[in-house]
């Protein structure tokens, strides 16, 4: 199935991207001054050749592009400049790429949702065919010939003549000169004529990194800069009262110390207590020693164990919302030949990212400005979160995006921003907060637990003919227009889209919200990544029960429709034929079905559309007759769409997904007793260690004549529930309880 290419943009489209760099060039000025902020000119006569403000090329030939979306991990600071890249013809390794500010010049620099490629790569190729577009023009005016005879490779425009050669930096004067064409009136290349998509292509700051060059947050330093840490309230909600502060204003570095009111926006400015110092160590011992009386709030009374009791009580009762409802699912399971009921949970889980959250703020009260350093995923949130608390206008509040230790959706949210400038109007000099390995585990913006109570029936075709979900799920309570609400938590709202609903002729999906104080926030695949665990476990339960190859029984729910209609992810239809292809290739990859395991092994499969990606996988996995788990073999297909961009990059993310996708099932949870968290660090927080890693995992790429789409994300859900699946092959047991570890494996 081919689907059209998406409609070109409009001519005031594409210069409200160039912007700045449009108005250079027609004027005849060397660099925009947006870039030119950036990076600086080789020399003040440098002539740049800067057609948009992502792309420079020097009189010298260096090629400078921006990126400007925030780099967590995800590989987008070398992917989106590849695409520049590509369209422009030059040599990678004449590139450099540097970091972009929050500025409205690029657009929208949000980096979650897996968004950032579908988003920006269709236009970055417009960018780049454009400048080289332009690059062609000078030198054809400058060889007296037609554009059309010219051609480009390595940076340099050639004859066919084979005499005539310019490089670009040769070019950059005159090409300044030219008005920026159309882009109706520009070629992009072929797909097939790429020298640089789809390769192999090393991070841009791979060599820093490995040599420890300061490039995240927490490596920021200024002159005169002081070092603070916040103490907030263990009990979500809870503020505090007084503390010893003349004992903390007493201790060696102590350059100040104060309670901080805080708001009441739960995501934004919590109450606490901020401790300034003349040096990170300085600051963390002065926390050591502080001595809070807390005002722990309603939130106190808040423990998992009530929530478990709570979920159970609302399980025998109808759901307070209903998603969908389609036909009569007590009828149909009272006719089912078979049936199944099963309880699936999961609990309140960390970001647990390897850098803490921190900021550098630096408050300037003569000029009324703030200036900020933060490894966030959303800045121009962070940015009008601190306006908004602060009643400072925007435009005063300058954002430096560094590099994150790792965000999964925890730096979508901006808490530790508005903190740092909290306390930095209190002091004199830019202030960086760094919170603790404890602040960070504790005080996060959670995944948010949840219970599922499913029903499904099957007909004496091994057909399945009903499903019920009743979703127990967790909200906060948030004002709005002058009343409060009940908002479940990111990935706390099931879709009544959500597979298999429109699927079936029997389905009934419902959802109850138990009211809490504890933060939620988007924890990578929100919803999907644990949505999937449950519905393709218990999908799997139902093939058994049908006495049905798991496989088969999932071709045949999916139906033989191209599409299924209704509003889907993000307002996509739910491609059946994509999914079908990827699921028959994983399992033409895998070996699905060809090998008889012994008691003890088995495999597993699962696949999950979310985040427009369509992802199959199958686990192959050893139980001991002890229950000790090792996953021996992932084998992963994912259809992403018609280009990867960095082969590198999205094997990457994929062996990333089903590491992390792992680590999650097996190990992590956290306790709520009396409104706070039971743990505190690594040693009671476990993830996976390398040794626990699957030693193959293969991943196989599906090109589709579909738009490209992001990989951060769809590769993750399917990994939980081919890895159960692939436990009930192999010893008979269910798993229904996260993490994993809760689980006793042991057979004989």
């Amino acid at each position: 199935m081919t689907r059209a290419a998406p409609p070109s943009p409009g001519r005031r489209h594409f210069l409200r991207q160039s912007a700045i760099g449009t108005g250079a060039l027609v004027l005849g000025i060397n660099a925009n001054d947006a870039l030119a902020a950036i990076t600086k000119p080789a020399s003040s006569t440098d002539a740049a050749f800067a057609p948009n403000a992502f792309i420079r090329i020097g009189s010298d030939g260096v090629v400078t592009l921006v990126s400007k979306q925030p780099e967590i991990g995800q590989g987008i600071k070398t992917s989106l400049p590849m695409v520049l890249a590509e369209e422009l013809d030059v040599d990678w390794q004449d590139v450099r790429v540097i970091q972009a500010d929050l500025d409205p010049i690029y657009g929208s620099q949000g980096a979650g949702g897996s968004t950032s490629t579908p988003t920006n790569y269709e236009e970055f190729r417009r960018l780049g065919a454009t400048a080289r577009a332009m690059l062609v023009t000078a030198a054809a005016q400058t060889w007296n010939v037609p554009a059309a005879q010219c051609a480009t490779a390595a940076g340099a425009v050639v004859h066919p003549d084979g005499k005539r050669k310019l490089g670009y930096g040769q070019l950059a004067a005159s090409a300044a000169k030219l008005a920026v064409p159309d882009p109706k009136d520009v070629v992009r290349k072929d797909p097939s004529n790429f020298k640089l998509l789809g390769k192999r292509i090393g991070g841009v700051d791979n060599a820093a990194i490995v040599a420890g060059k300061p490039l995240f947050g927490i490596d920021v330093q200024l002159p005169g800069m002081l070092y603070a840490v916040y103490a907030k309230c263990p009990v979500f909600g809870g503020k505090p009262v007084s503390f010893n502060e003349a004992e903390i204003k007493a201790m060696p570095g102590v350059k100040d110390a104060f309670i901080v009111p805080g708001t009441p926006n739960l995501n934004g400015l919590r109450p606490g207590v901020a401790i300034v110092a003349t040096s990170t160590w300085a600051a963390f011992r002065a926390r050591r020693a502080l001595k809070v009386e807390w005002d722990e709030g309603p939130g106190a009374s808040h423990s998992w164990a009530d929530f478990t009791a709570q979920a159970q009580a609302a399980a025998g009762k109808p759901g307070t919302t209903t998603l969908r409802n389609d036909g009569d699912v007590t009828a149909a399971l009272a006719r089912a030949t078979k049936t199944v009921e099963a309880a699936y949970s999961y609990p309140f889980i960390s970001h647990a990212s390897m850098e803490p959250q921190n900021c550098t703020a630096w408050v300037k009260p003569e000029q009324g400005t703030v200036e900020l350093w933060a490894p966030t995923q959303n800045p121009g949130a962070g940015q009008a979160l601190v306006a908004s608390t602060f009643s400072i206008p925007k435009e005063k509040i300058s954002l430096h995006i560094t590099r994150s230790g790792g965000g999964f959706g925890r730096r979508l949210s901006s808490d530790f921003i508005v903190e740092a400038v909290a306390i930095a109007r209190q002091v004199t000099a830019p202030v960086k907060l760094t919170w603790t390995r404890e602040d960070d585990l504790q005080h996060d913006h959670f995944r948010a637990g949840g219970f599922h109570f499913l029903r499904g029936g099957v007909d004496s075709a091994g057909k399945l003919v009903a499903w019920h979900n009743h979703f127990v799920t967790f909200a906060n309570r948030i004002g709005r227009d002058g009343t409060t609400v009940l908002q479940p938590g990111s990935g706390g709202s099931l879709s009544g889209d959500e597979f298999p609903g429109r699927w079936l002729a029997n389905c009934l999906l419902e959802q109850t919200a138990l009211e809490c104080s504890i933060p939620m926030g988007p924890w990578r695949a929100p919803g999907s990544n644990v949505f999937a665990w449950v519905f393709h476990s218990f999908i799997d339960e139902l093939a058994h029960a049908a006495g049905r190859d798991p496989l088969a029984f999932r071709l045949e729910l999916l139906g033989d429709k191209d599409l299924v209609s209704g509003t889907g992810e993000r307002g996509v239809p739910y491609n059946v034929a994509r999914m079908k292809a990827v699921l028959r290739e994983v399992a033409d990859k895998s070996g699905w079905g060809k090998r008889k395991f012994p008691r003890g092994q088995g495999q597993g499969i699962a696949f999950h559309f979310s985040h427009r990606g369509y992802i199959a996988e199958v686990a192959e996995v050893t139980v001991s007759r002890d229950g000790k788990l090792k996953v021996d073999r992932v084998v992963v297909v994912t259809d992403i769409g018609a280009q990867i961009v960095n082969l590198s990059g999205a094997e990457n993310q994929v062996q990333g997904s089903v590491i992390d996708g792992l680590s999650t099932l097996m190990y992590p949870e956290l306790d709520i007793e009396k409104g706070r968290v039971v743990q505190s660090n690594f040693h009671e927080y476990q993830l996976l260690r390398m040794p626990d890693t699957p030693p193959k995992i293969e991943v196989h790429f599906l090109k589709s004549d579909y738009p490209v789409t992001g990989l951060g994300e769809p590769a993750l859900p399917p990994l939980a529930p081919a890895v159960c699946n692939a436990i009930f092959a192999a010893i008979g047991k269910r798993v229904r309880q996260l993490p994993l570890s809760k689980t006793d494996l042991s057979w004989s």
